[in-house]
């Protein structure tokens, strides 16, 4: 659900921009004052798998289009809605900058659409209060398949209100709609399944990693914190690595609701301001779609998954030293 910069007007652009880092600004100031310095790796682990998953796009059977996970919920679930969405930003920068993956100019409604909603949504409505009285695997379950489903919806919709906003494209609002929504409904109930198995993994594993306003400290799991985080690594690049080879190739949600009505996937913006984030991701895109320039070879894709899983854990392992998140409290 990557939105391109030929669908968002500058102002709408500006306006999200505006919007994300509000949300991205206090969500510093909350991580900043939490005392639990074993969120760090994480942090970083769960960018790197976040990424590593949307690299799959699953296919929608009967439809010809496909979806990712976009892990606003998964990371909310684990890290708490606050450093969940920072987090998910570190994902989605790396997407834009290193693999021209969304628009330079529509960055800011994608961590709006992608993040924002998953993450305090889907943390502070659905998760929590569904494991405020303890947690088990029916609702670990339900409320990752509800809170996917609801968040994707309602990122769906933002995606056509902006484009709305924006009115430089020939997507009728209605028609937009009504092909937008419904894909993202199942895209959106194979997340939950996804994001549940990894949860109720987690949840049996090292059960107090998982967020919740009730700790499950006192509930013993199957392997260690240090363990744990080692699986979810190794399974991270072994996503990232090698199971994006077998990605489909079918459009997304968004590019096949775009297609239904324009009939192709390609739009195209004129003006400088277009020109310009073109030209800085053509500068900092080293693996433009995820791939080696000029080059369709699987060892690209590949590489750009486990490479591109490094990077995210080393941004967001990197900006919880630099903002001084998760510090240990001082006795005094």
């Amino acid at each position: 659900m990557h939105m391109a910069d030929a669908l968002v007007a500058p102002a709408v652009a500006g306006t999200m921009y505006v919007c994300s880092a509000a949300a991205a600004a206090y969500s510093v100031k909350k991580v900043r004052l939490e005392s639990d310095p074993k969120k760090i790796p994480v942090m970083g682990i769960m960018g790197a798998f976040v990424f590593a998953t949307q690299m799959i796009n699953f296919t929608i059977p009967g439809t010809g289009s496909s979806g990712h996970l976009c892990g606003g919920m998964l990371l909310s679930a684990l890290l708490g809605p606050y450093a969940g969405f920072l987090t998910m930003i570190g994902v989605l920068l790396i997407q834009c900058l290193l693999f021209a993956d969304g628009g330079l100019l529509a960055l800011g409604c994608n961590i709006w659409n992608m993040a924002f909603y998953g993450c305090f949504i889907g943390a502070l409505l659905i998760w929590r209060p569904m494991m405020s009285k303890g947690m088990s695997k029916a609702k670990i379950i339900g409320a990752s398949i509800l809170g996917c489903m609801l968040t994707l919806q309602l990122g769906a919709f933002s995606v056509t209100l902006q484009t709305m906003a924006s009115g430089i494209t020939e997507l009728p609002f209605v028609t937009f709609v009504a092909a937008m929504q419904p894909i993202h409904l199942a895209i959106g109930f194979v997340e939950g399944l996804i994001t549940a198995a990894v949860l109720v993994f987690v949840y049996q594993a090292r059960p107090e990693i998982l967020y919740s306003s009730k700790k499950e400290e006192n509930v013993s799991g199957m392997f260690s914190f240090k363990k744990t985080l080692v699986i979810l690594a190794a399974t991270a690049v072994l996503i990232g690595g090698g199971l994006s080879l077998f990605a489909s190739s079918n459009p997304d949600g968004l590019e096949w609701s775009i297609e239904r009505i324009t009939g192709s996937t390609d739009l195209e913006a004129d003006g400088s301001i277009y020109e310009t984030a073109e030209n800085v991701q053509e500068v900092t895109a080293l693996l433009p779609d995820y791939a080696f320039r000029g080059s369709d070879s699987a060892v690209g894709t590949s590489f750009s998954g486990v490479v591109g899983s490094l990077i995210v854990v080393g941004v967001c392992i990197g900006a919880c030293y630099v903002f001084k998140f998760f510090r240990k409290k001082t006795s005094r």
